[in-house]
């Protein structure tokens, strides 16, 4: 029995904790929230005062047996939950559901898992504080009542299973928006001169006309003026300049960074600080203060000190621009600048790296630098030419980290140093070139850059970033995917040896990588609740609302008068729009008439999503032809597909030609472009486009396919086959994949390879079975991350973490798998007729 007991949300915490605390302190996890609002509308009470009801969720019944148990044991209960609203409501929920007493009650915080941080914590409770815990409460009420009586109308009015929310629904219509905006685009094209100069002994120099051409003719003009010039250095400017580090990691900047540097998604970003803030190597991830605290700054200032020299010191405290951050925490760093590596994995040591650098960085001098500009004259024009040199003079700060930025497509070149120049020197012209560019519409949203624009329009909270991102995906209401682009044409005219030449050549426009795309049912859903619910969807709303619960947040404002003042305008706009007939929703379009068939071509969101329709249903006649249907392909909208592209979705499938004396069928599916022949399906290579692929190409598809199908071994009578998958390598044996690992040459795999692989394959399976009952034909296995499985035929059921499967018996099993069956609803009895 230990005097002391703290609770913390996770296992992970409880065990680094435990370790800074002697014999006397248990500390213990309650696997986050215990409690939430049930489902239903039972869950507040409209009509007095918005009172929340809240219920232990089935899974933390356990625990909460447990937590109980200990409580009765222990003299001094410590809630350790997160340091922000959050947190603060996950301890007055423990608090409420073991009904603890104040007397032996005591809240602790701290912002990182240091043996100091925690010890100064158990020496400095305090009280819950009531008001965080209202902002929390203001929050998770708003956003239920305007879930739960928005999803529904969007149910009746557009199509079942579609989801509203006071924050990503704005986070939608922002990459709807950004859509149209590129849609509307139309390119504009300039040409920029460039001249290259010999300066002797294999030395160039570039240099460029700071103003660009509008047309061809203007800059065809400009090089005709330069036949026959001669070129000089006009002038030679040299100044100073200096660069500054970036502020320590605030979670957004963190999210934008490790997108850009690393590749990881926010959501991604999040789980890997997390691990790294419960063991102890960083401070807590979700803050949007700049502040380090003064031992941070010292211990930074001592590292930077050591291992580069004191003139690479210069120490900054940096503010926060947001009125709403509590400078009283911190930004994101390590816990201990010493420590240069931490992490369990490569994944977690390249994330802490990221921090460690910038937070170091932030606390070093600047870098100076010497910039030079050489102005070169034209001897036949007025325009002077300039070339551009960058000279580090002083590392500082860049000798640790340098700031990626949203731009990076390799247009912005690194300037070196110029080759030595003076005012007066001839230069010999290689060449001058004139080519042919074009503006650039708005860059799509990236996971970071949206994060970074939430910000900035101060919707959202740090801790709403990832789960915002994560959930407008989830919905499908936008996609995350990499698109090829397209070729396109662009000039270049030469100008060399006083004679001026053009040509012609192609480049790939509009290649996107990891880009934020919406799709068709997100326009539609954004536009109804555009017209509709216009201030649950407006930017500056949303932002207010934000402001509104850190007045709360502050004990400035009374949170059921805050949701009052939302919820009886909101809640009369739900009534009135079910009045709306379906028909008024706009999630169709009339593109014209089929010219085959003389019927109406419309565009619609089907069952199965966006598709294109020729003629219309008619439900009185059963003999009546039934319409046709084709489904819109990847990137193509309701609102701009055009005639001839919806005419084209019908001329799918196709059928390609004979090969065996069997069809070959060239069709689009829910996965793409496919090629079908007999019971396989082969998909097509991106770029190769099935109303024009050939038969000769589509045999030499179907040929790869089978020599990729093809047995390579016969184990147990069954046949082996062999194929690379998302995961890399892979052998297929009795509807089993079996990941090939690098000690195994997999181009030249022996038939003793094939059967270890089974073999090891089939003891994992084994030893993955905690229980086994055959004759019931259920048995429970180990899955992922320390969870279990119970699987009944084709039925797998993922255990809670806290059900104790070692005793399980058949009956447990049972239940467990009777309280995971759906309830099947009571059937309607049918009315007799009069």
């Amino acid at each position: 029995m230990s005097k002391n007991l703290v609770i913390v949300e996770s296992p992970a915490k409880a065990k680094t904790i435990e370790g800074f605390l002697g014999k006397d302190y248990k500390v213990v996890s309650s696997y986050g929230h215990i409690r939430d609002l049930p489902k239903g509308n039972k869950a507040i009470d409209i009509a007095n005062g918005f009172k929340p009801t809240y219920e232990v969720t089935a899974d933390k019944k356990e625990v909460i047996k447990t937590l109980k148990k200990l409580v009765k044991e222990s003299e001094t209960i410590y809630l350790a939950s997160d340091d922000d609203r959050e947190g603060e409501a996950i301890s007055w929920h423990l608090k409420e559901a073991l009904k603890l007493n104040d007397d032996n009650t005591k809240r602790i915080v701290f912002r990182e898992i240091t043996k100091n941080a925690i010890q100064n914590a158990i020496n400095n409770p305090r009280t819950i504080d009531i008001d965080l815990v209202d902002a929390q409460q203001a929050r998770r009420i708003l956003d239920r009542l305007v879930g739960f009586e928005l999803s529904p109308v969007l149910w009746k009015k557009i199509k079942r299973g579609l989801s509203a929310g006071r924050v990503q629904s704005v986070a939608v219509r922002m990459v709807v928006d950004r859509e149209r905006e590129i849609d509307q685009f139309t390119p504009v094209s300039s040409y920029k001169i460039t001249a290259i100069f010999n300066l002797g002994d294999g030395v160039e120099l570039k240099a460029e006309l700071p103003s660009k051409f509008k047309t061809e003719n203007e800059a065809h003009e400009f090089l005709k003026g330069c036949v026959g010039a001669n070129y000089s250095i006009l002038d030679l400017q040299k100044k100073p300049a200096k660069r500054s580090p970036a502020p320590p990691f605030t979670t957004s900047t963190l999210q934008q960074e490790a997108s850009r540097k690393l590749g990881y998604s926010v959501s991604r970003t999040m789980s890997l600080a997390q691990k790294l803030y419960e063991v102890g190597k960083i401070s807590y991830m979700r803050t949007d203060s700049l502040n380090l605290s003064d031992d941070a700054i010292k211990s930074a200032v001592g590292e930077i000190s050591s291992a580069y020299g004191k003139e690479f010191v210069e120490t900054r405290k940096f503010k926060t621009k947001s009125q709403s951050a509590q400078e009283a925490h911190e930004a994101i760093r390590p816990t201990n600048f010493a420590t240069h590596t931490a992490g369990a994995n490569y994944d977690e040591q390249r994330l802490y790296d990221l921090i460690w650098k910038r937070a170091i960085a932030s606390q070093m001098a600047d870098a100076q630098l010497e910039k030079t500009t050489a102005s070169i004259a034209i001897s036949t024009r007025k325009e002077t030419l300039s070339a551009y040199g960058e000279v580090i003079k002083f590392e500082g700060f860049l000798k640790v980290y340098i700031e990626s930025t949203d731009d990076e497509d390799g247009t912005n070149e690194a300037k070196g140093m110029l080759p030595p120049l003076t005012v007066g020197q001839t230069l010999e012209l290689n060449h001058m070139m004139a080519k042919e560019g074009f503006s650039r519409h708005a860059a799509r949203f990236t996971e970071a850059s949206l994060v970074k624009q939430l910000e900035e329009m101060g919707i959202g909270r740090p801790s709403t970033y990832a789960p915002t991102i994560s959930t407008i995906q989830k919905r499908e209401y936008v996609i995350k995917e990499n698109r090829e682009g397209t070729e396109r044409n662009y000039q270049e005219l030469i100008l060399a040896n006083d004679n001026i030449k053009t040509k012609t050549k192609t480049e790939n426009t509009g290649v996107e990588k990891n880009k934020l795309f919406p799709t068709n049912i997100a326009m539609i859903v954004n536009d109804f609740l555009v017209e509709h619910f216009p201030n649950v969807i407006d930017f500056s709303f949303t932002a207010r609302v934000e402001e509104q619960f850190d007045q709360i947040a502050q004990g400035k404002q009374e949170w059921p008068k805050m949701i009052a003042d939302f919820y009886g305008d909101f809640h009369q706009k739900v009534e009135n729009t079910e009045q709306l007939d379906r028909s008024e929703i706009n999630s169709s379009r009339e593109l014209g008439v089929d010219p085959e068939s003389g019927k109406t071509l419309l565009v619609r969101m089907g069952k199965f999503g966006p598709m294109a329709q020729i003629g219309e249903s008619d439900l009185d006649d059963e003999e009546a032809e039934k319409p046709r249907y084709a489904s819109l392909r990847k990137g193509q909208f309701i609102e701009s597909i055009t005639m001839e592209e919806a005419l084209d979705l019908f001329k799918l499938p196709r059928t390609v030609g004979l090969y065996e004396d069997k069809e070959v069928i060239a069709a689009i599916g829910r996965f793409g472009p496919y090629i079908k022949f007999e019971d396989s399906f082969i998909s097509l290579p991106k770029g190769v486009d099935p109303l024009e692929v050939e038969l000769d190409q589509a045999i030499s598809y179907i040929k790869e396919k089978q020599s990729a199908d093809a047995p390579i071994y016969v184990y147990k009578e069954l046949p082996v086959q062999k194929g690379k998958g998302r995961f890399g390598p892979f052998i297929k044996w009795n509807d089993m994949f079996i990941n090939v690992n690098k000690k195994y040459d997999w181009d030249n795999l022996s038939d003793k390879d094939i059967v270890e692989l089974i073999e090891d394959k089939l003891q994992k399976e084994i030893d993955k079975v905690i229980h086994n009952w055959e004759d019931a034909g259920i048995r429970v296995e180990k899955a992922r991350w320390g969870r279990h499985n119970i699987i009944k035929g084709k039925t797998k059921i993922e255990l809670a973490k806290t059900v104790d499967v070692s005793e399980m018996t058949l009956e447990q099993a049972k239940a467990e798998i009777e309280k995971a069956a759906p309830k099947k609803k009571p059937a309607k009895a049918k009315a007799k007729k009069k």
